[in-house]
C-alpha cells in the first residue's frame, strides 16, 4: 500500500497497522470478487491505491476532524458501487455511524461481505433507491455527511442526497474534470432542495492526473416533502433552469 500510504500522508494521513492491512484486504477481496461480478474496471494495484482509496481520503479535505469526533456524526454514501468513498472512510474513521445506499443488489452482496470480513461496525448497507429511501423517517434529514461519487451530473445528484442532510450538516460531490457548467446548471436545484453552495476545493495532488474538486453544499432549510421525486424522474427532468421542476 506504499502509493496510498504516501498520498494519505499529503492529505496529513497516517495509518496504523491495522487500517493498512485492512486496505490490503480490502483490495484482494475486490479483485476477486470483481472476477464474478461487475464492481471496477480499475483492477491494478496501484490504480486502486489511488483511484479509489486515495480519491475517497480526499473528503477528508473538507472535513475537520473534531467534526468527525462528535458522537452524534453520522455518514450516508450515496450509489456506493463497491464502497467508494464511504468505507475507505470507514477504515479511516471507525466511530461514526455508515448507511451505504446501493440499488444493485450483487454489489450490495460484496458491500456485507467487506464489512465483515474488514470487522467494521456500526454500518449499514440498504438495497435501495435513493429517491425511494429519502421518504423514509429513519433517513430523511438525518446526516451529518452524504456523499456521492461518479453517481449522475450535479443537478440530478442534489435532487438525490440533499434530502438525507440534516440541517447544518452538509453534502460533498467528487468531480473531474471542468465542473463551472455544471455547478451553475446545478444552482436552481440546490436552491430548491434547501442547499447553499459552500465553496469548491480542487484537489491538488500529483498522484492524480486530471483535475478533481470536492463540491460542498450545506443543508440550510428543509427540503420540501415532494422532493426526491419517483425513481428515475430526477435523471431524466433535473431541476434546472431550462426545464420545469415538477411533473
Amino acid at each position: 500500500m506504499k502509493k496510498l500510504i504516501e498520498g494519505a500522508g499529503k492529505l496529513g494521513i497516517e495509518f496504523s497497522a491495522r487500517q493498512v492491512k485492512q486496505f490490503e484486504l480490502y483490495y484482494q477481496e475486490l479483485i476477486e470478487w470483481n472476477k464474478k461480478i461487475n464492481l471496477t474496471a480499475i483492477t491494478d494495484y496501484s490504480s486502486v491505491q489511488v483511484k479509489h482509496f486515495l480519491d475517497s481520503l480526499t473528503i477528508t479535505l473538507a472535513l475537520p476532524e473534531e467534526e468527525v469526533e462528535r458522537p452524534d456524526f453520522n455518514i450516508m454514501d450515496i450509489g456506493t458501487g463497491a464502497g467508494f468513498p464511504g468505507v475507505p472512510l470507514k477504515i479511516l474513521f471507525p466511530q461514526p455511524r455508515l448507511v451505504l445506499i446501493e440499488p444493485t443488489t450483487k454489489k450490495t452482496a460484496f458491500l456485507h461481505h467487506i464489512i465483515h470480513k474488514l470487522e467494521l461496525e456500526n454500518v449499514e448497507v440498504l438495497n435501495s433507491r435513493a429517491e425511494e429511501a429519502a421518504h423514509l423517517p429513519l433517513y430523511r434529514e438525518q446526516f451529518a455527511l452524504v456523499l456521492s461519487r461518479a453517481v449522475a451530473l450535479l443537478p440530478t445528484l442534489v435532487e438525490l442526497t440533499l434530502p438525507f442532510c440534516q440541517i447544518g450538516g452538509r453534502f460533498i460531490a467528487q468531480k473531474k474534470g471542468e465542473s463551472d457548467q455544471e455547478i451553475n446548471r446545478a444552482k436552481k436545484a440546490i436552491a430548491t432542495l434547501g442547499g447553499k453552495l459552500d465553496h469548491i476545493k480542487k484537489i491538488e495532488l500529483r498522484e492524480f492526473n486530471d483535475e478533481r474538486y470536492l463540491v460542498i453544499i450545506d443543508k440550510i432549510y428543509p427540503t420540501p416533502n415532494k422532493y426526491p421525486r419517483r425513481p428515475g424522474l430526477p435523471r431524466r427532468r433535473p431541476i434546472q433552469e431550462v426545464n420545469r421542476d415538477v411533473e
